[in-house]
């Protein structure tokens, strides 16, 4: 208990074992932190199976009984601060401040959680006669099945399982095979917080085809919901359709991020640095593509060359460091493959491309990127910076939103006219003015286009765990 360190998957307030166990590696060191049990099929039919029995019961507690019990988890989770964070860089790699950051930041979602669990209103509808009477009330969708990325091992799944219990729906989550042990401490302390045995499920394993293949084709989930990449999402959501599930999915991103000349540089620049190097540049918010008016194209490299050059690449959990390592070798692998070919397509390096041992990427900026290079179409997931020049607002605009996503997006400026125009034009579903770190608990999160389905945070997150009942009484 003193560390938080499981490594067992979580069903109906226990852990369940299996013989078969693969390590947890720490990205900075590439040694093992612990080996988990590999969970087998029978285990996912066994999470399903106790969700769905904790469903009967917790449908039936009231919203006032959910809230308390949420707010009692958030508790044992801002009390168990340092241990989750320490935990998180551990297996996940991100600074120890960011990692601090994101605990608070997940159990944000907790409290919101908390609070809204006492506002799911139903409507009372004028009638078109005197003989009936016409409302409307919400109840919960279901069992709740989830597959959640690396990045952000507690805030991806805190944003999904507080609404979920809100509602009064349980749930079955699998967390990435990489960064697993946060997520079995969650569920953990959500037990000791009072929640339903059964609904809230920790399932752990490396084959997540297997496990998805069986969340989407069980008759008991009833809602689906996902983060990770298009691709995958795509696959996901075809599955879904065989039992015409509920889904939410936030999916992949190219975030533009668009700094005018009447823009505050000094300000713009710091937005910047924020959200392109925040986790090293692997979060789904991430800036991907830097368009920057070229009138002010010089003054922006100079100042943004002096912050990078600051940066400091090391293990998360030692003083001083702003960017850790990337999630492992592969990962680090294609960002070097990207700015290979950015540099083959003339693309000009600002940096030292230097070789860092393991999965450590050295923060670089790339100028005179175009549309024939590789960079400017896919998401680096890597502290790289794609500078494009531009001439004209249309000009910029036509760049940021030809692309299938739709997830974020940023500009700085400060014409009052050119904010609404600009903030109205983007094709995307959360915009960051002159503010480059925009996710707040309180408000709702997701994309449009191919970058998801469904809003998580805000109000509009509680809906997607709820299902609209509609009653005619005649009298």
């Amino acid at each position: 208990m003193s560390d938080l360190v499981f490594s067992d998957s979580f069903i109906d307030g226990d852990f369940y074992s299996t013989s078969q166990r693969f390590s947890v590696d720490n990205p900075a060191t590439a040694e093992a932190i612990t080996h988990v049990s590999n969970i087998d099929k029978a285990g996912v039919e066994l999470a399903i199976k106790s969700a769905d029995e904790a469903f009967s019961k917790l449908k039936q507690t009231t919203a006032t009984e959910r809230s308390e019990t949420l707010r009692r988890w958030y508790d044992l989770v801002i009390e168990h601060k340092q241990q989750l964070a320490e935990l998180m860089t551990k297996e996940q790699g991100k600074p120890l401040k960011e990692a601090l950051g994101e605990v608070e930041y997940g159990a944000g979602f907790i409290k919101w959680f908390s609070e809204e669990a006492k506002r799911s209103y139903g409507d009372s509808i004028p009638a078109t006669d005197s003989q009936h009477r016409l409302s409307t009330i919400k109840q919960p969708v279901g069992v709740v099945a989830g597959i959640t990325p690396w990045n952000f091992p507690i805030a991806m799944i805190t944003r999904k399982v507080a609404p979920a219990y809100a509602a009064g729906c349980s749930f079955v989550i699998k967390p990435s095979e990489h960064t697993p042990l946060c997520a079995i401490a969650l569920a953990y302390l959500a037990d000791k917080a009072g929640f339903v045995k059964g609904a809230l499920n920790v399932v752990v394993s490396e084959n997540a085809k297997m496990v998805g293949e069986i969340m989407t084709e069980s008759e008991r989930v009833r809602k689906f919901t996902f983060t990770g990449s298009t691709g995958v999402g795509k696959q996901l959501l075809a599955q879904c359709a065989s039992t015409i599930k509920n889904t939410s999915m936030e999916l992949g991103g190219n975030a533009p991020f668009i700094i005018f000349e009447n823009a505050n540089l000094d300000d713009a620049v710091t937005g910047l640095m924020g959200a392109k190097f925040r986790n090293a540049g692997q979060t789904c918010v991430a800036a991907n593509r830097i368009f920057v008016e070229r009138s002010v194209l010089e003054t922006v490299l100079e100042k943004l060359t002096d912050k990078v050059a600051e940066l400091k690449v090391g293990n998360g959990l030692d003083e001083g460091v702003d960017i850790g390592p990337l999630i492992y070798p592969k990962a680090k692998e294609k960002v070097q493959s990207l700015v290979e070919d950015a540099v083959n397509k003339g693309a000009s390096l600002i940096g030292d491309n230097k070789e860092l041992e393991g999965s450590f990427q050295a923060p670089l900026i790339l100028t005179d990127v175009t549309p024939e290079m590789d960079i400017y179409h896919d998401e680096v997931f890597g502290p790289v910076i794609s500078i494009i020049a531009f001439d004209n607002e249309q000009e910029v605009l036509k760049l940021a939103n030809d692309v299938p996503y739709g997830l974020a997006a940023y500009f700085y400026s400060d014409n009052i006219k050119q904010i609404y125009r600009v903030s109205e034009a983007l094709e995307y579903g959360m915009i960051g003015i002159n503010e480059g770190l925009i996710s707040n608990p309180v408000a709702p999160f997701g994309g449009v286009k191919q970058s998801g389905l469904g809003r998580e945070g805000g109000h509009q997150g509680l809906d997607e765990y709820l299902e609209e009942k509609y009653l005619c009484m005649k009298i």
